[in-house]
């Protein structure tokens, strides 16, 4: 069985999406691709030599009856409405985050795949499919280092461009960790309190960084966050989980080490493709082949992608208010109990 694919969005996530299906997975092919820049979408087909259709928008590739799966990679806010055309249509869906910009909105994504009642959806977090992070839930659900009692992570980038923002650090940044670390230790969350440090002076007057985040999960456990995305060193992801028998930490990512003028060290990477490029082929593989075996989807959930979004709200709100602020969630629908915090491969 080929999946065949339409893909909402060609810049560079979807250039990148199109070329590991292309050329690096199996079971996958791209058979058509829309852009609200039409030219894009041209010049994507040429890069890739596709043989695919370029419609004019999302709507009229998803009724394309030659297209199985969409591929949303486009602009945050129009993910849901291209999201809830394909479940309208049957087809499934991989939505790079956000799923949508809005709780409200990611809650009638759930609605509408409850409504079609099968699994079509599912969210590009793809921290859950690295190595790293996959041995250390293994760890975890195995009872090796007891129960989590507390985690510390951070988030370091180098720089960021003058368009981010301090609420940046939350949507675009922090958004990752939410997801995974909430997969991670299996406990919905509750609270969330936001500190600011000592201001780097490398960040521009309209940022705040770095930030810390103190989260508190239904079960007790303790998360401190740090966002810093001025580090200047290097892209440095951190994780560290606290049990009652033992603590498990994040392996660093495979570096040479060297000896030379007088010093002996490895380099650190630079940029967030660079460390996370394995976790998006595993899982996009693992959607093609999940599918083809089931018939639904094994990742992340709409329920997920509903759950970051709320948690990603409130954390908003803590960094305008600096109280700590309650995470408040609907109950989960019995249609998500067995794959809303799934293990993945």
């Amino acid at each position: 069985m080929t999946l065949k694919f339409g893909v909402v969005g060609t810049g560079a996530i979807g250039r990148e999406h199109i070329k590991r299906i292309t050329n690096t997975l199996s079971g996958g092919k791209i058979v058509a691709v829309t852009d609200v820049n039409q030219e894009s979408a041209k010049q994507t087909v040429e890069q890739f030599g596709l043989d695919a259709v370029v419609y004019p928008d999302d709507k009229t590739l998803v009724k394309d009856e030659n297209v199985d799966a969409v591929l949303v990679t486009s602009w945050g806010p129009a993910h849901e409405q291209t999201v809830l055309a394909a479940i309208e249509a049957g087809k499934y869906v991989f939505c790079e985050k956000p799923l949508a910009t809005t709780a409200e909105g990611c809650m009638r994504i759930v609605e509408a795949e409850i409504k079609h009642g099968k699994r079509l959806v599912q969210v590009g977090f793809m921290r859950r499919y690295d190595r790293g992070y996959m041995q250390m839930k293994e760890a975890i659900d195995s009872g090796f280092i007891g129960a989590p009692l507390m985690i510390k992570a951070a988030h370091r980038n180098p720089t960021v461009d003058e368009k981010y923002t301090t609420e940046m650090a939350v949507v675009d940044t922090l958004i990752h960790e939410i997801d995974c670390l909430h997969w991670l230790v299996n406990d919905d969350y509750k609270s969330v309190q936001v500190v600011y440090p000592r201001k780097t002076k490398y960040a521009l007057a309209h940022l705040q960084d770095p930030q810390l985040f103190t989260i508190e999960t239904q079960g007790g456990i303790v998360i401190n966050v740090e966002v810093f995305v001025n580090c200047r060193f290097g892209y440095d992801i951190q994780c560290e989980v606290i049990g009652e028998d033992g603590v498990v930490t994040l392996p660093e990512p495979l570096s040479i080490g060297f000896r030379k003028e007088a010093k002996l060290g490895t380099n650190l990477l630079m940029d967030w493709k660079d460390r996370f490029i394995d976790a998006y082929d595993v899982e996009l593989q693992d959607f093609m082949d999940s599918i083809k075996k089931t018939g639904e989807p094994n990742g992340p959930t709409a329920w997920d992608g509903y759950i970051a979004a709320v948690t990603a709200d409130v954390c908003v709100k803590a960094q305008q208010t600096g109280e700590k602020e309650l995470i408040t969630l609907q109950e989960r629908p019995a249609f998500y109990s067995e794959n809303a915090i799934c293990t993945t491969v």
